[in-house]
């Protein structure tokens, strides 16, 4: 039996969690946290598995898990407070394995590839790492061990909450194959609607389908899909120490000839880069871009600056400017659009703006992040990002 060495970690309703361990009477309560001011306008950022059973899940506007579940205890959150616990696991993650990507305040993947000689096989070090969190920190969390991200991540959600799942390399068709396509990264709501009324509707129906009509409907996304329907998935475990560069590009179903159109794509991919940065608390100092035209000539343009940056704001501006300045708005179709920021070192490491005109745009920049962590990365959206999002959707989609 192959050695399986991906690991996912994804603590249990982290936040309604960290509340029920600072206050004890909570426990076995239906707790929802979110909202800024707990009015009616907020959105729930993570609720009790007792408040699930009543239908309350993330991203829910507060109003509607109110109407749910009127009983609930509803708690506004602290932000630093779930930060310390976070900072405590990761360490605990750290003493098995270098090999550590954050993705968020409260998951992250391990490579456990070297350390079975210190630590014995992934199964062990999956459990210590387990009990190490419940012991030290006082939480659970649900544990996924596979071949690769995909499958790792997918292992640790089937099994929620307090879960421990392994899916060996042998084992990956017959548990792949009677789940829902749901469960497949980048299948939303719209593509899983196209394909029921296709006829399909669990991974193993889907796999039925040849590659190249998955690719004609979907685009990229078909290839993944066909991909990660076989378990298949090539992406490394990459460490902060390890990340060169945080970039994001797009070819487009339809290539981009306003600058309206040119503008909102390039925002809504810097929004993506810089959201990556804050998650993985990194700074950058290069900021890069990539053009391609309808008749595929390719141009990539590079800036610098003297202080770390991360913020939507300040990347995008350089970002535009270097399409502006370098004259690559030329009345030409754009094929495919690229931002990206290199020359990165930890967000902790670096200095206040000098300007009070930046050091409020940080701020600013900071409480949308926060909010993003508690609410999900939709919950604040640019008038912009509308056009952006709209652009980027395949064909298929259009028509419906």
């Amino acid at each position: 039996m192959k050695k399986v060495n991906i690991m996912h970690v994804d603590m249990d309703a982290f936040y309604a969690s960290v509340e029920m361990l600072d206050n004890p009477e909570l426990k076995g309560k239906p707790v929802i946290v979110g909202g800024v001011d707990m009015n009616n306008r907020g959105v729930v950022s993570t609720a009790s598995y007792e408040a699930r059973k009543y239908g309350v899940h993330s991203a829910m506007p507060i109003y509607k898990a109110k109407k749910l579940c009127p009983n609930g205890i509803y708690i506004s959150g602290r932000m630093e407070r779930y930060k310390e616990l976070s900072i405590e696991i990761h360490k605990i993650f750290h003493k098995y394995t270098p090999k550590v990507e954050k993705i968020s305040i409260d998951e992250a993947f391990l490579d456990l590839k070297g350390c079975h000689k210190l630590f014995g096989t992934s199964e062990k070090i999956g459990k210590k790492i387990k009990n190490e969190i419940e012991d030290k920190v006082g939480l659970t969390a649900s544990v996924g061990i596979s071949k690769n991200k995909f499958l790792a991540k997918l292992a640790s959600t089937i099994d929620k909450p307090d879960g421990f799942k392994i899916i060996y390399t042998d084992e990956v068709d017959d548990f792949l194959d009677d789940l829902p396509i749901g469960m497949l990264w980048g299948v939303g709501n719209k593509t899983e609607e196209l394909l029921h009324e296709q006829g399909v509707k669990t991974i193993g129906m889907l796999k039925k389908i040849p590659k190249y009509e998955l690719e004609n409907q979907f685009g990229k996304l078909g290839i993944k899909l066909y991909n990660l329907a076989r378990g298949k998935d090539n992406r490394e475990v990459i460490s902060e120490e390890e990340i060169k560069s945080i970039s994001q590009e797009e070819t487009f179903s339809d290539n981009l000839t306003s600058k309206l159109d040119i503008f909102s794509a390039l925002m809504g991919m810097t929004d993506k880069v810089s959201e990556r940065l804050h998650n993985k608390d990194l700074r950058g100092k290069t900021v890069f871009i990539k053009v391609r035209y309808s008749d595929f000539k390719t141009y990539t343009r590079r800036k610098t600056v003297k202080n770390y940056i991360n913020s939507t704001d300040s990347i995008y501006d350089l970002a535009k400017k270097l399409l502006i300045n370098n004259n690559l708005l030329n009345n030409k179709p754009i094929r495919l659009l690229g931002i990206g920021v290199s020359n990165l070192s930890p967000d902790n490491e670096q200095q206040l703006s000098l300007f009070e005109k930046n050091i409020k745009k940080e701020k600013l920049n900071e409480t949308i992040f926060e909010i993003k962590d508690k609410f999900g990365s939709k919950s604040l959206r640019r008038g912009i990002d509308l056009i952006y999002d709209h652009q980027n959707e395949p064909k298929n989609k259009k028509e419906n």
